[in-house]
Order: structure tokens, then sequence, then C-alpha cells
């Protein structure tokens, strides 16, 4: 083993610093330096590598590891052609407001040292590419400055709103000997700093709103990421009486608690909305006509809104994701994790003498609540027995067989229908809701890499279209020994598109059956269970009887708890 020291031996003492467990990559010559160096000086061990077949799935795989336990995980990505394979991802992690840090290389900046491919491989400043939709990025054009951008880049990622980041280190000076101890970061004195609080006097005004409300509605978005707001919204719904609806960008709330209204028509009733962390208020005050685009109020104009969160803070000037600008009658700018328990206590105080009122508006909506699933059991009978499979009839089925295990949800929720028929109480049991479609296989990997051996029991509840874009990633799994359960969502069809073209066919008098063309996924239907045994996965399917679900189910579950290796059932599903 050499003695000599390598500049890219101090990018891997750095991630040790900072506890950076995981390293997703697809192999690249541009950080071949730092690749030898986790191996080698290293032990892979903090990072530990996890081979990837696309950087797309590598930013992925960061990505959910990072969502479903609130650390930081590095992707490495190749020169440019590496980085622009994993911008879509990139992007998505901006969105989803989560903390990856993007580590990568290119070739030599001094023209006479570079390769050939260099030239058709490097940009002047590879950032450029990603700027618009990452918080940070650098390029150090020294050895010594690697352990200050790192630092930098490790503490802005961690910074709330969590975001990505993009730190660039060049070939050369990873492959240098390091002719001086290079001092790392005193990471002490470079801490992420505390949450925002807010100002007090009006966090103590939202409160005197949510106690004198007759019918105050809390809706939340991105607070459950971190666990202890999930039970502080509990106390703050419970000490009021307010109904809440959950967003599902994180679990939030309880989805079987008394209060929890969310998918019924309690806004309409609204006299004060109170929301927390929801990045796009003005989308849940509106219908919108899919046919016409009109956008129609649900909220009565004397409603009073309150926004607690962050706001305009890190917002992008090129992407549009900060949604149309919504009025508030009160912003409170600051990090729901610190403004919460402040809310309560000021909740607790108001709310003595008053809790007649409050156990009044705690009742009504726990007869709506009631309601509510017994209108969803009713409907989730229907079409019990169709074929292809209801989406209902999917969702109760895995719930029997999971329901008694450590079970965590990845993304997809099966039209929300797992979120009717199974009993969320934890927020780690589901790290949020899906994102666009190419994302979810890779997020659902980084998420069960999160839990491998806790004996959780991870579920992908995976769309077909969304797999063939990451196919190759099954390998991942194996390769990595990373076990999760996969049931396919498996219509045949990109048929949220699909319904886009069945009501533009409508509107035009085209034939609506023609609406199919460029949307199936069919003529041949691509037989996953088989594409999953090639990369050695257990799989049966596809499954056109929904009796068969139970069993084949069962079956996997027991080979993924024997073997330790992941499982796929395909199941032939109805869109809704």
């Amino acid at each position: 083993m050499s003695q000599d020291r390598y500049g890219s031996d101090l990018i891997v003492d750095l991630f040790k610093l900072y506890e950076i467990d995981y390293a997703a990559l697809n192999p690249g010559s541009t950080f071949r330096g730092l690749h030898d160096s986790i191996v080698n000086y290293g032990g892979n061990w903090m990072p530990q590598m996890i081979t990837c077949n696309h950087e797309e799935i590598a930013v992925g795989v960061a990505h959910g590891y990072a969502k479903a336990t609130g650390r930081a995980m590095a992707a490495i990505v190749h020169d440019v052609v590496g980085l622009l394979h994993g911008t879509f991802s990139m992007y998505y992690a901006y969105l989803d407001r989560v903390p990856v840090i993007v580590v990568g290389g290119c070739g030599a900046m001094s023209v006479p040292k570079r390769r050939r491919i260099d030239w058709i491989h490097n940009a002047t400043l590879q950032g450029n590419a990603i700027r618009d939709y990452v918080k940070w990025d650098d390029q150090p054009f020294t050895v010594e400055s690697i352990p200050e951008s790192f630092a930098r880049a490790y503490r802005i990622a961690m910074t709330e709103p969590h975001g990505p980041v993009y730190i660039c280190f060049e070939m050369p000076f990873q492959e240098m000997k390091l002719q001086v101890e290079v001092p790392l970061p005193n990471k002490e004195r470079l801490k992420v700093p505390p949450p925002i609080l807010g100002d007090l006097s009006s966090i103590r005004r939202v409160a005197e709103m949510l106690v004198a409300a007759n019918n105050p509605v809390i809706i939340a978005d991105y607070l459950g990421r971190h666990p202890a707001s999930f039970d502080q919204l509990v106390t703050l719904a419970e000490t009021t009486g307010a109904a809440v609806i959950d967003l599902n960008s994180r679990l939030n709330f309880p989805t079987g608690h008394p209060l929890c209204l969310t998918g019924s028509e309690i806004l309409r009733e609204a006299d004060l909305v109170v929301a927390l962390d929801v990045r796009d208020l003005y989308d849940n005050f509106v219908e919108i006509d899919r046919e016409s685009g009109d956008h129609k109020p649900i909220l009565s104009p004397k409603a009073k809104i309150v926004d607690i969160g962050f706001g305009d803070l890190e917002i992008s000037k090129w992407a549009h994701d900060y949604q149309r600008l919504q009025e508030v009658d009160l912003q409170v700018l600051g990090d729901t994790r610190a403004v919460l328990p402040y809310l309560v206590e000021y909740c607790q105080g108001l709310a003595r003498g008053k809790e007649s009122l409050i156990q009044q508006r705690f009742s009504h909506h726990s007869r709506t609540s009631s309601a509510l699933r017994r209108q969803w059991m009713e409907e989730a009978k229907q079409n019990w027995d169709s074929r292809p499979i209801s989406t209902a009839r999917l969702a109760s089925e895995i719930w029997q067989v999971i329901k008694d295990e450590d079970w965590v949800l990845t993304a997809n929720t099966l039209n929300d229908w797992t979120r009717r028929i199974w009993s969320f109480t934890r927020p780690e049991q589901h790290p949020g809701k899906s994102l666009g479609t190419g994302t979810q296989f890779g997020l659902s990997l980084g998420i069960a890499l999160a839990h491998r051996g806790s004996g959780k029991l991870v579920v992908d509840i995976q769309p077909d279209g969304d797999l063939l874009f990451d196919g190759g990633a099954l390998w991942t799994a194996t390769h990595e020994q990373i076990p999760m359960l996969v049931v396919m969502y498996n219509n045949r069809g990109y048929y949220n598109d699909w319904g886009h073209q069945i009501r533009l066919a409508k509107q035009r008098g085209n034939p609506v059956e023609r609406a199919a063309i460029g949307m199936e996924i069919d003529h041949p239907p691509p037989d996953f269970a088989r594409l999953a045994q090639a990369f050695g996965w257990y799989a049966e399917g596809p499954i056109e009887n929904p009796e068969e679900i139970g069993p084949a189910l069962k079956r996997a579950l027991a080979v993924l708890k024997k073997e330790g290796r992941p499982a796929l059932i395909d199941t032939v599903t109805q869109y809704r």
C-alpha cells in the first residue's frame, strides 16, 4: 500500500469528517483518483460506493437516502457528460428540498496537460449547466482550496431549506501527490446554523387566530421532514381542534387520526387556513376545470390565510417551482421545526377555558373523518373483482400482507388509495409522494438503502413507465444487496398523458380510441418479472387475477426475509 498521500485522499478525509456514508456513482475517468482513494485509502467505508448504471440513478439514490434520513449523501458524476446525465435528478432534488452533494470531476484545465477526450468533455465552468437549480456550486482551482469548498458545500446543502450542491475537482488535483499536509476544516466551528425561528409576536398572533377561529384548517406539506414536527403537529391540531390536510410532500400527519381530513371538502368551510411549509398555496385554494382551464375559488373570500415557512428563500431565478403568488393575511418567515413548539405553547395557554368549543370542533371533524373513511371503503369495493385490477384492490391486497410488518412505503401511493386504506402512524413510514416519471425507482433504491439492515420492509409500488426509464437499476439493488419489495403498478400505458389526449380528442371531435397512439406500453407488453429475474431478483407475474395477488406477495416476502434479496410482483392494473 502506497505511503504517499494524494489530493483524492484529502477528499476521502473530508467525506469521513462529515460522515458521508455512501457515494453513488457510475464509473468515470475524471474521478479515477477519487475512486482509487475511496477503495484503497478509505477501504470503501465512509463513503461506501454504490455502483449505478446511470448518473440519473446515482443522484436519485442520493436523493432518496437523504429524504429518508435527513442526512446528506453524495453522488459522483463524470465531467460534463456525467453531469448532464444527472441533471434531471438534480433538478428534482432541488424541487424536493433534499440535501444531495454532487461531486464532479473534470480533465485538466491547463491546456498543455489535457487529454484529447478532455476537449469535448470539459467546460469552462461545469457548474454553469446546473447553476439555476442547485443552491451552490464551486470548482476550486488549487488542492489547498478543496477543504473549504467541501465544507461550504456541506453547510449550504444542510442549511434549511435543504437542496443539492455541486463541487467539481479537477483530475490533476486528485492525482497530485501532497507535498505538505493540507489541514481539514474545524467542523465544530463550521456547523449548520440552527433553524430560523421567525418573529415571536407574529407566532403568538397565529395562535390567537387559531384559537379564536370557528373552523380553522391546517395545511402541511414539507413539515414532516423532521420527525419531531410530525408529533408537534398532532399536538397543535388536538390543542386547537383544527382539521388537518396533508399535501404529502412528506408524511405530516397520521392518516387515521380523527382530525385528518385530507381528501375532504373542509376548506370550503374554513374561516382560517394556516399553511405549514406549503410551497404552492394558490393551487390548494382553487378548482381548475381541466376542459376550460378556468379557476374557481374554494375558500370563502372572508377566510384568513396564514403562511408559515421559508417563503421566497432560495427560490430559483430560472425554475418556476415557486408557483403563483398568493395573497395572505399574515406571513411568518421561519422554519416550522423551530416555530411549532412556540405555536403549540401559545395555543395551549390561550385554549384554557375554551375546552368545550375545541371539543365541539374535534367531535365534528371526527364524524366527518369517519364518514369519509366509510365512503372510501364503499368506493374500494367497486370493481373489486375487475380485470385489469383496480388500484383500490391492489392497495388492499398489499396492506393485508404487510400490515403486521415494520414497513416503509417509498413514493407512489396508488392514486392515494394507500393513504386511504393503510394506517400511516409514523413519519418514517412514507418519505413523501412520488415525483416525475423517471425518478421513482432511483428514489426508492435510496430509501431502501437508508433502511438496509434495519429489518424494515421497504415497499415500492412501481409505475411501469417509470421503471422503463431506469430498468437497469434493478441490477444495483441485487449487486449492493438492497432488499426491497416492488409491486408493479402496471397499467401498460402512460396514462397521465393518455388522459390528456382523451380530453383533447373529445374537445376537437377526434376519435377517442386514437388517443392510445404513442401512449400505450403494449404490443408487446414488457415482462417486468423476467426483467427482474435477469438481474437476480425473485419475481412473479404478470398477474391479472386479483385473487392471485395476496399469495404471490406472501411468497415474495418469504424469499425476501429468508434470502435477503429483492423481490418483484408484476400486477396488471387499471389507471385508477
